[in-house]
């Protein structure tokens, strides 16, 4: 059972990479549940938004791939537990080294990413 969760996870996975990687604003949408939200810190600056904010932004910026910045995001790990995941991330790209968390449910028959903590390590 927990391997179908782990395909599963993984294809949201990719989705969210692929959506701010290439600036993919539909395929990053359809990772996050509605009421998600965002918090963080840049270089020592406190980030929050809500997920929607969130979307706009990335809309908005050029994408890494735009940049000709080389993809090296990666998974590194995924704890299940039921209907529950966190999974934690290594995210460089645009010049910072950014490091998720995400919560994840299932909502229905979707895994969704209901909340995103984060931050850049210099």
């Amino acid at each position: 059972m927990y391997t179908e969760h782990i395909k599963e996870i993984e294809q949201v996975i990719v989705n969210y990479f692929d959506g701010i990687f290439l600036g993919d604003t539909d395929k990053l949408s359809s990772c996050f549940h509605e009421n998600a939200h965002i918090y963080g810190d840049i270089k020592g600056v406190a980030y929050e938004k809500k997920v929607e904010q969130y979307i706009q932004g990335v809309k908005e910026r050029q994408s890494p791939k735009e940049l000709r910045e080389t993809f090296k995001m990666e998974i590194i790990g995924i704890d299940i537990m039921g209907t529950i995941a966190m999974v934690k991330l290594h995210v460089p790209m645009l010049g910072y080294n950014y490091y998720d968390y995400l919560s994840l449910t299932k909502v229905n028959t979707d895994w969704k990413i209901v909340n995103k903590i984060f931050t850049h390590v210099a």
